[in-house]
């Protein structure tokens, strides 16, 4: 057993659309502006708040997820980032308690009970006064112990929070480590089921570091780094991999305004066991990069895309051939869409594509079998043997005429399921997103398919 000193804390929330991600990218500014070396790290399978992070703070932020993985990985994947920081920064996710269907499971105060991380509870102000005091001892009296360590009150003004303060520290005796005022002009739009991507937010910079100046003269920023230095240890078992590749194989990463739904961690270890990772571009490059052994075709909003997309024909042509002459392939939502023979963009127009999937993409204007599954395989494939499963979560408002029946799709705590996903020995194409750095055997199996086809084709 290893132990490891790990400052840290958790943003949390009462209720999704509180302020989180601003709160949390402010925080994380703020602290690096003190010269703290920061780890940014975000409770469930979200990407596009990791993507916020990693603007703020120049490095790559952790997804620690409950239902991907266990307490163990997760507290060695907090040990392992706090390696190089000072202090860990946790976004949690949607209300503090709210997990897997009626439950906590996989909720911000698992992952805080998981890791004994102190949890910073973000309340409403605005329209409230002792109302707000009853709401925090709910919440710190709820779950025993809760890890309720501290509050930052929201949307509140200067003249309001010392007596909302002494309001809220005298019925619950959790201490207020401070107040945000309004910040209209930080506000980051939505789209979907999430925020717009980091990249597509012009002056988010600017926009961060008003909301870490606001914070540096309203939140007490000492008391805060004492509260994460107070944090016990981790202890956790070192997990043991699979051997490196003896020679590296470049895998091939679509990244570009259609593509940028990709797992950090997965990444780091296709890294670790011997991938060499090379971005590209579908929608500007014209053909893939040279040399490689396999390719990854993450989620993102191609749809936003698909007239660009269509349009690069060297590309499309160039991915169809690699895949039927039996490049390994990964390709997760959005990825799976564009490889379909037409797909719709927002206007519901249809648009040429890759023609892989022999079948059409198309809008559903409505969520679509959303949430966490697990995934069986039915056959054996290019990530895993037939009666082997797999972690994954759905989310999509466009739908396919053939979503694919290889893997069966069971969503936990309940009786609904579904077939899914296109599996062969070098393809895996489906709408689940996979958290692969929880499945070290899948990504050495699908690297070890990679470099014999980089072998074969020498």
């Amino acid at each position: 057993m290893t132990s490891a000193s790990a400052p840290r804390f958790l943003v949390a929330a009462t209720s999704s659309g509180s302020g989180k991600t601003t709160i949390a990218c402010g925080l994380m500014r703020a602290l690096s502006r003190r010269g703290m070396a920061v780890q940014a790290c975000k409770c469930g399978p979200d990407y596009i708040d990791p993507m916020f992070h990693r603007r703020v703070l120049g490095t790559p932020s952790r997804n620690l997820d409950l239902f991907f993985a266990d307490e163990n990985t997760v507290c060695e994947l907090v040990a392992e980032g706090s390696r190089n920081a000072n202090i860990t920064v946790i976004e949690g996710v949607m209300g503090y308690y709210d997990g897997i269907a009626s439950g906590s499971d996989a909720s911000s105060y698992a992952l805080a009970h998981a890791t004994n991380t102190p949890a910073i509870l973000v309340v409403e102000a605005h329209g409230r006064a002792l109302s707000v005091a009853a709401e925090v001892a709910g919440f710190a009296g709820f779950r025993q112990p809760s890890h309720v360590a501290g509050v930052i009150v929201n949307r509140c003004t200067k003249g309001y929070y010392p007596r909302l303060k002494s309001m809220i520290e005298t019925e619950t005796s959790i201490p207020v480590l401070g107040y945000v005022p309004a910040l209209d002009d930080a506000h980051l739009e939505s789209r979907h089921l999430g925020l717009v991507t980091a990249d597509e937010v012009a002056d988010l910079q600017a926009r961060i570091d008003r909301v870490a100046s606001t914070l540096e003269e309203t939140v007490d920023l000492d008391a805060l780094i004492a509260l994460a230095q107070a944090a016990p240890n981790l202890s956790y078992e070192p997990r043991t991999l699979p051997q490196t590749l003896e020679n590296p194989v470049r895998i091939a990463i679509a990244r570009d305004e259609s593509f940028s739904f990709y797992y950090d961690d997965t990444l780091r270890m296709m890294q670790q066991l011997g991938a060499e990772l090379v971005d590209f571009s579908p929608l500007h490059d014209a053909v893939l990069p040279e040399n490689i052994g396999g390719l990854y075709l993450g989620g993102g909003y191609p749809e936003l895309h698909a007239a660009a997309l269509s349009a690069n024909t060297s590309m499309r042509e160039n991915i169809r051939s690699a895949i039927a002459q039996g490049l390994p392939t990964i390709a997760e939502c959005g990825g799976f869409m564009y490889l379909h023979e037409s797909m719709e963009d927002a206007n519901g127009t249809p648009w040429p594509m890759v023609g892989a999937i022999k079948s059409r993409s198309y809008k559903l204007g409505k969520l679509e079998r959303f949430g966490y599954i697990r995934i069986t395989a039915r056959e054996d494939n290019l990530l895993c043997s037939a009666g082997e499963n797999l972690p994954a979560h759905e989310f999509h408002y466009w739908d396919s005429e053939n979503p694919g029946s290889c893997f069966h799709a069971q969503k936990p705590q309940s009786s609904r399921n579904w077939n899914c996903a296109f599996a062969t020995p070098t393809l895996y194409a489906g709408y689940p997103h996979l958290y692969l750095y929880a499945c070290p055997t899948a990504i050495k199996r699908f690297l070890d398919t990679c470099a014999r086809y980089k072998d074969a084709s020498r």
